[in-house]
């Protein structure tokens, strides 16, 4: 796939993110290494801590269909391209290796790529 056509399904998902404090609208899509996509949007609630981000839920809609491992890359779209936040990332980085592709997008199609190891480069992680 793409990046541009990752970058559409994360566009996509954006279209359904329930903002209604906020008014700041993302959309994720993941790329699982049997071709499958998830997708997620964010989700607020008036109780603040309760809001999930978009790519946090495409990344728990993966584990809950069984794909733990070997992603392939995560398409983000902002109104201004901005990276996953910090508990995204580390949530990111307990199912994904440092190399996994991150494209941050804008709606326009503009985007940049990452690895998430650029994004959190030194993440928590437990050793077996």
């Amino acid at each position: 796939m793409s990046p541009e056509e990752l970058i559409g399904r994360a566009l996509a998902a954006r279209g359904n993110a329930y903002i209604p404090y906020s008014r700041y609208a993302v959309g994720a899509a993941l790329l699982a290494a049997n071709g499958q996509v998830y997708t997620g949007c964010n989700v607020e609630n008036a109780s603040y801590g309760l809001t999930i981000c978009a790519e946090r839920v495409a990344v728990f809609a993966a584990v809950c269909a069984g794909e733990r491992k070997g992603w392939q890359a995560l398409a983000v779209v902002t109104v201004d391209g901005s990276p996953p936040c910090g508990a995204c990332r580390q949530v990111l980085a307990e199912f994904a290796a440092d190399g996994l592709t991150i494209y941050l997008a804008q709606p326009d199609g503009r985007y940049a790529v990452h690895t998430l190891g650029e994004l959190l480069p030194h993440a928590f992680r437990l050793e077996s």
